[in-house]
């Protein structure tokens, strides 16, 4: 492995489930965040050579000041059991590898996957974290949900720390003698503080006013509320990936009407933009084990624009607690709840109070948190290598 200069002792090593360039979310946002308060050493999910043959796997480099990046290579098929054992140990030897290459030590490892990774750094700490209801989205994810229970399970009983992104979570997590820390997610209120001054995406065609979803169209969706605003011949945008298996039929007579826009998977700089294209922002989550868990990243990005926002009646929108969010379910009701946001003015105070309510639930604060459940020094107090 390559080695990086600097000082890596005292490292957080932050086992995640989405790699470093992957869609930017939860891992990306706090693991870049903990570099504020010790060097960090972000480890990908392991990866098959056959599909990525250009990435250097198992070599280090710097992602970004004071985080440094490792990408184990795995065998595929990794949802068989055998072969999930196998991924682990690689992902383990891949761990120990880059902290001696770095010369470093962990002081804590906070696994946000249900692999068997807790103690593979030698850390003082370690964590489990919640980032999702893994078992409830082992459908979705194409996995076992019976053998994710199991790891899910022993990985309760080893972490040091547990901590969810939801009340809701910490509900099925909790156990006598066993405490769980709620962290929400957030959102980086900076990088959407400036959209009303960025130029209209030039692939965005639909006529104002602009109803907008952002994220991945996959079965978290509930299809049948985009129809219904769809039918009332508003202009919807939708701006993420798409699921293969999601509604195939159903998408495709979606994507088709003249007043729908799909522009398909953005990257996380290129999000401002389109939210300067949208009036009202939604976000339509069928109430399911898997949604009552989460904590919609969106949400809040769509408040830190501005927008006003649209959203199913789940825990984490409840957990607000704010009317600047409008909550409904069921084609009727929700379309209702979008057009009277879209009657609304968008007044200099009603957006400077959306942004208000957005930094509330900073990715920072969120940050902040984790710093002092992992009983580190004052974040800003540490220096990059």
């Amino acid at each position: 492995m390559n080695r990086l200069p600097g000082d890596w002792s005292g490292a957080i090593v932050y086992c995640a489930g989405t790699p470093w360039d992957g869609n930017r979310g939860t891992d990306q946002h706090i693991a870049e965040r903990l570099t504020r308060a010790a060097p960090v050493v972000y480890v990908d999910p392991p990866i098959w050579r056959g599909h990525f043959p250009s990435v250097a796997a198992g070599d280090l480099s710097l992602a970004a000041p004071g985080l440094a990046r490792v990408t184990p290579f795995g065998a595929p098929g990794s949802t068989r059991a055998v072969l999930h054992r196998v991924n682990d140990f690689r992902v383990r030897r891949a761990v120990a590898d880059a902290l001696d290459a770095l010369a470093g030590s962990a002081h804590a490892l906070i696994l946000a996957t249900c692999h068997d990774l807790l103690g593979a750094a030698d850390e003082a700490v370690s964590v489990f974290y919640g980032t999702d209801d893994f078992v409830a989205g082992a459908e979705l994810m194409g996995d076992s949900a019976a053998r994710l229970a199991r790891q899910q399970a022993r990985n309760l009983e080893r972490a040091d720390r547990v901590v969810v992104v939801s009340e809701h979570l910490a509900e099925q997590w909790r156990a006598p003698g066993r405490s769980v820390e709620v962290i929400p997610n957030g959102v980086d209120v900076a990088a959407f503080a400036d959209v009303d001054e960025l130029p209209f995406p030039a692939d965005v065609t639909l006529s104002a006013p602009v109803v907008g979803l952002v994220g991945h169209l996959s079965n978290r969706i509930d299809i049948t509320l985009l129809e219904a605003l769809a039918t009332r011949d508003l202009s919807l945008l939708l701006v993420g990936p798409r699921q293969p298996s999601f509604e195939t039929d159903q998408l495709d007579r979606l994507i088709a009407r003249p007043n729908v826009q799909w522009v398909g998977a953005r990257v996380f700089s290129e999000l401002p933009s389109y939210l300067r294209a949208i009036d009202v922002g939604i976000t339509p989550y069928p109430d399911t084990a898997f949604n009552r868990g989460s904590f919609p990243l969106k949400t809040l990005e769509y408040l830190a624009a501005g927008r006003a926002v649209v959203a199913t009646d789940l825990p984490s929108v409840r957990s607000l607690d704010h009317d600047l969010v409008r909550i409904a379910s069921g084609p009727d009701a929700f379309t209702a709840a979008v057009e009277a946001a879209l009657a609304e003015p968008r007044t200099p105070e009603l957006v400077a109070a959306r942004r208000a309510l957005a930094a509330d639930h900073s990715w920072d604060a969120r940050a902040d948190a984790f710093v002092r459940l992992l009983g580190l020094r004052a974040p800003g107090a540490y220096t990059h290598p």
